[in-house]
């Protein structure tokens, strides 16, 4: 039964993980992009004191941002839905073992009808 419970958790997890890698490539690769550069575009008028003019650096810098945003995103959504892929398959585990006998009341039942 401990097998039978692992597996289940493992294909939970699994699934989880791809719906959440489908959930970032839907809803998360914009807001990836758009925190990404604006965070770096914040940070750098902090930076300076001013505005920001667009130079090379400030654009190379915007690209290394929008990489660490949709990376970020990214991660989280993968890693969220595992969590709840994990659970669901506790919880489905737990819902298909109400139905199912124990082992030792099993064999215990088919001791006294003998």
């Amino acid at each position: 039964m401990n097998e039978e419970r692992k597996r289940t958790m493992k294909a939970g997890t699994k699934i989880g993980a791809a719906l959440g890698i489908i959930g970032f490539l839907v809803f998360g690769i914009v807001p990836g992009f758009y925190f990404g550069s604006y965070g770096v575009v914040v940070l750098l008028s902090h930076l300076t004191g001013g505005p920001v003019e667009p130079t090379t650096i400030v654009r190379m810098l915007t690209v290394v941002g929008i990489m660490l945003g949709i990376f970020c995103i990214g991660a989280v959504s993968i890693v969220l839905g595992s969590v709840f892929g994990t659970a669901l398959g506790y919880v489905v585990d737990v819902l298909g073992s109400l139905g199912r006998a124990r082992p030792e009341e099993a064999e215990a039942k088919a001791n006294n009808n003998i």
